[in-house]
């Protein structure tokens, strides 16, 4: 079967599951999620080994070991994916509600109803994990959902995605609301992104390539899983004790994550007593640190940063960083180079923590917090499936209420106009 055909027919069956998704009970959905992840406790092993084959190609694929991090499926990765599952099944249900209802002159009853958006075709790469967080967040929001993972993950993204959407027909959900295109041929995210009338939202989360390649070509609308280019301004207020361990935490606890820090940003005031320390720290880690011209007076070796580097998103063990001469310039560097994902500052004064939250033009900004909280887990959304940069219709980590739209509901009494 050619790419084109098996994309096509694999669209339209999910689309005919997605329009009976719209009609499911609550009770059927939860029941169903709760489901999946006892299906996916119940396969730790099974789950292993597909994934055991993806990361034995990962040479072949040339991953980097951020990468390979991003690929593993821990053990407690895996128990992290049933969780996931069982949060969003406690979530109240998100489809039919009526709100914003009021009484007009001509006699009518106006509000506005929410509803699935339709079939989802996710488009991403690396992480299997997210296999499960898109299909429990689809699911429960009525949707369909279509998966094209990276064929770096590919056995650990058919099978995941197999077992669930079983699970879930076995639990009352209609067959093909969880499905997976398993050509990883990149022909085939374009015969996604141009499926008009079958598809109705695409979100591609990957790459800054992947995501442009989906942007220029889509016929259907598109949310955005920008890069993450994020960065942590230590404020010459800060307490710089604490400081060090959010810079620290931010780039080095996960490199290879989105919401790992990219650039370190220092007032002048702080530079001399917050650096030598921080590079100290940094090395341990095996961070490589690229500074600006001021940066490597005070820190003589280390490594002259170049324009490109403040747009960079490194996604391993680098780190650019500036001294900056005040908070606005902080906040100027950030909304100039930023990909708008997530930004923090560090700092003990309020004033100036209001006016960098106010100013910054990012989907989420910290105060005194790593950049690594920006995730939909740690917000209480279950799990994600992308963070937002873009300003509609989403912005951040996307949960369940992203994942549905409105429809305006009229009640008359044989009303006419």
């Amino acid at each position: 079967m050619d790419i084109r055909t098996h994309v096509l027919e694999k669209a339209k069956q999910a689309k005919q599951a997605a329009q009976r998704m719209a009609v499911v009970e609550s009770a059927v959905k939860d029941s169903a999620l709760r489901a999946m992840a006892e299906a996916i406790l119940d396969n730790r092993a099974a789950i292993t080994t597909a994934n055991e084959k993806d990361l034995a190609k990962a040479d072949e694929y040339g991953l980097t070991n951020a990468m390979v991090d991003r690929l593993t499926l821990t053990g407690k990765r895996i128990e992290g994916m049933a969780e996931g599952l069982r949060e969003i099944a406690s979530f109240p249900e998100p489809v039919g509600k009526l709100t914003d209802m009021v009484q007009r002159p001509s006699g009518i009853r106006v509000g506005r109803m929410t509803v699935p958006i339709g079939l989802i075709g996710f488009i991403y790469e690396s992480r299997p994990n997210v296999t499960a967080d898109a299909a429990g967040l689809t699911l429960k929001a009525g949707n369909a959902v279509l998966l094209r993972g990276g064929k770096e993950a590919l056995n650990s993204n058919i099978f995941l995605a197999g077992l669930l959407n079983d699970a879930a027909k076995s639990n009352g959900i209609p067959d093909g609301v969880i499905s997976i295109v398993e050509m990883t041929d990149r022909e085939g995210v374009r015969h996604m992104i141009e499926a008009e009338g079958i598809i109705d939202l695409i979100i591609p989360r990957g790459g800054k390539g992947l995501i442009k390649a989906v942007v220029e070509g889509a016929r259907i609308p598109v949310i955005k899983h920008y890069e993450g280019n994020c960065h942590v301004y230590i404020d010459k207020t800060a307490d710089l004790e604490g400081a060090l361990r959010i810079a620290v935490n931010a780039k080095a606890q996960r490199p290879g994550v989105c919401n790992a820090a990219e650039t370190l940003l220092v007032h002048h005031e702080v530079a001399d007593a917050f650096l030598p320390s921080a590079v100290e720290e940094f090395v341990k880690k095996g961070v490589e640190l690229r500074g600006c011209k001021r940066t490597c007076g005070i820190v003589t070796d280390m490594k002259a940063a170049t324009e490109d580097d403040w747009y960079t998103e490194y996604l391993d063990l680098v780190l650019a960083v500036k001294i900056v001469d005040s908070l606005e310039d902080a906040v100027d560097h950030i909304n100039t180079y930023s990909s708008h994902h997530t930004e923090a500052i560090v700092t003990s004064d309020v004033l100036s923590a209001d006016y960098f939250v106010t100013a910054v033009d990012s989907s989420s900004v910290m105060v005194n917090a790593s950049t690594r909280f920006a995730d939909g887990g740690v917000y209480g959304l279950g799990a994600e499936i992308g963070i937002s940069t873009d300003k509609l219709h989403a912005r951040g980590p996307m949960g369940v209420a992203d994942l549905t739209t409105y429809k305006w509901v009229v009640y008359g009494k044989n009303s006419i106009r």
